[in-house]
């Protein structure tokens, strides 16, 4: 069976390989990955490396690696369909053969999304620009969301037109309708679905544009205060998070998401440097989410009120706290203040509640019993009623027990009697498991480290980089087939030669904490002081003027004014260089 890319794809992005593995290790987190002891040879340290959001594991005993695929393949003692087969039937997703047809639906999916990003361009540019925008621009600058932050989030305006996309853009109607973005009205005429609205564009994780939100302006007399694109080939909205895209680095780095509901609360907790937030897409929070948050991380607070669903709500939670190992907590927000008016009016009040957030039962409880003083035996006996009926919608029978002590403390009732409450409601204990003692890595080269950033962060470190600051053959060969690859780490292990492909397995799963910006300058530094003391002293004076004025630079590399356009200068330097001995010069 020829198995469609699309379906292989899919399943990469919907299975958690932390869960597969999960079924055979028992893993531990320890930082960014999570460890345990090789299912592939005998060890008592473990050695067992996964990482979840690179979709990535190795062994540094035995330098087994791979991806789930290969994992299960391994595991399962299976060929490469069987494994696919094998997590497609996990996953629940529905394979279908590849065939020509899936290509041309490849190319068209791709048609629509280069089409999206124009139309989102244009809107953009009719913010910034147009004169009918003025309104538009006028709500964000009170909103605090104008200049920089409207170009950093590509916020954009529909004018009240009823074509102006559809004649103005430039983009084939075809596309513009696929995309939701235009209609045929009932006089068969072409009509914007966006007008006089502030446009938020919703990006998919890997940065393409996929939908649109848009706002009426105040005063306006459309009913519909918000209006969001449909679903189409390229937007599901159970499996789309606004602002991912932006919040993921931060997410990963702080092992925890904030969920908000609006699109400026997102942008909003940016504003108070908690770029770690992002929003559903006008859907309630779903299972979906929490799989797709969970490659990223295991902490998830909760922006808004969680607790308005009630019962069924909670349950939800606490099935996904379980089944996905996430704990799950809410943050409270004073006044009843939502994020974005609090981004300007207090950003300091916004990160303690984010700091504060309590965990998902207690924020329930609090609702309950928090200012509550009975005064008589029956009031008491009320109370405790309902706090318990609270306390015992968690599995957990030992979490039960503690926040029965909890609550016998806060309403004047016998712990004991509390805890034979929470006990009747007997699940099997979650018993933790001893942590392993985390072990020393080796810090590798600066080139290494480089290319573990480009691997796993590939924006914060992609522009400082180029062929000539690789001294190391096997990095260099590495870091070309990740740069050819432009930092899709499947793409570029298929270009690896063995060699560099061992360099990228290791770089895909290393846990490492440090300034990429810092790392890029100190390896522009070594690659400029390499080069210079490789220089003859008869180069001629146009050589030795050069070399100079290096030098100069590379004094300027490391100062906040001047490190910028010092980078710049001397990584063209160093590529002049390598050219021209690559050239026979």
């Amino acid at each position: 069976m020829a198995i469609a890319d699309d379906d292989i794809e899919r399943i990469r992005s919907t299975v958690s390989i932390v869960d597969v593995v999960g079924q055979h290790v028992q893993l531990k987190r320890t930082g960014r990955n999570w460890v345990g002891l090789c299912p592939f040879h005998a060890e008592r340290t473990p050695s067992f490396n996964v990482r979840e959001e690179t979709g990535r594991y190795r062994c540094f005993g035995c330098d087994k690696s791979g991806d789930v695929f290969t994992f299960v393949q391994e595991v399962e003692h299976t060929d490469f369909v069987g494994s696919v087969e094998y997590l497609a039937n996990r996953a629940g997703i529905q394979l279908t053969e590849a065939s020509p047809g899936r290509s041309k639906e490849r190319a068209r999916r791709k048609k629509l999304v280069e089409a999206m990003n124009s139309a989102v361009e244009w809107y953009h540019q009719r913010l910034l620009t147009s004169p009918d925008a003025r309104p538009a621009r006028a709500y964000l600058r009170d909103r605090g969301l104008a200049g920089d932050i409207a170009r950093q989030f590509k916020l954009g305006w529909a004018p009240d037109d009823w074509d102006a996309l559809a004649r103005g853009s430039g983009i084939d109607e075809t596309l513009l309708r696929d995309n939701g973005l235009v209609f045929r009205n009932s006089r068969n005429r072409v009509q914007d679905s966006f007008r006089a609205r502030v446009l938020f564009p919703i990006f998919a994780e890997n940065g393409d544009a996929v939908a649109l939100g848009g706002r009426i302006l105040p005063g306006s007399t459309d009913p519909a205060k918000y209006k969001n694109s449909s679903e189409t080939p390229i937007y599901t909205k159970s499996k789309t998070l606004y602002g991912l895209n932006w919040a993921k680095g931060d997410i990963v780095n702080a092992n925890q998401v904030i969920v908000c509901e609006g699109y400026t609360d997102v942008i909003g907790f940016h504003r108070a440097g908690l770029p770690r937030a992002v929003a559903t897409c006008g859907t309630a929070f779903t299972e979906e989410h929490v799989r797709l948050l969970k490659r990223y991380a295991s902490r998830v607070v909760l922006a808004f009120d969680a607790d308005a669903a009630g019962q069924g709500a909670a349950e939800r939670f606490y099935e996904w706290e379980e089944k996905y190992q996430v704990e799950v907590s809410v943050a409270a927000f004073p006044g009843g203040k939502d994020p974005g008016e609090m981004a300007q009016t207090d950003p300091e009040g916004l990160a303690r509640a984010v700091s504060e957030a309590k965990p998902f039962l207690g924020f329930r409880l609090a609702r309950v019993v928090e200012g509550k003083a009975p005064q008589s035996p029956e009031a008491v006996a009320r109370l405790a009623e309902a706090a318990m009926s609270v306390v015992n919608e968690h599995p957990n029978v030992n979490i039960r027990k503690l926040y029965a002590g909890q609550v016998a403390a806060q309403v004047g009732m016998p712990v004991n009697d509390l805890v034979a409450i929470a006990e009747r409601r007997v699940r099997r204990p979650h018993v933790n498991a001893a942590r392993p003692k985390q072990r020393q890595e080796r810090r590798e080269n600066a080139e290494f480290v480089a290319i573990a950033l480009l691997v796993q962060n590939w924006d914060a470190i992609a522009s400082w980089l180029v062929e000539a600051l690789f001294a190391d053959e096997v990095y260099r060969r590495a870091f070309l087939a990740v740069a050819e690859g432009a930092g899709v780490l499947n793409d570029a292990l298929e270009l690896a030669d063995p060699e560099a492909r061992d360099v990228l397995e290791r770089a895909a799963v290393v846990d490492i904490e440090v300034d990429p910006e810092a790392e890029a300058r100190n390896l522009i530094a070594a690659a400029v002081r390499r080069e210079l003391s490789g220089t003859m002293a008869a180069s001629g004076p146009e050589r030795i003027r050069e070399d100079a004025e290096a030098r100069v630079r590379m004094e300027a590399l490391s100062t906040s004014e001047q490190g910028l356009e010092a980078a710049g200068w001397l990584l063209g330097w160093l590529e002049g260089r390598r050219e021209g001995r690559d050239g026979g010069a």
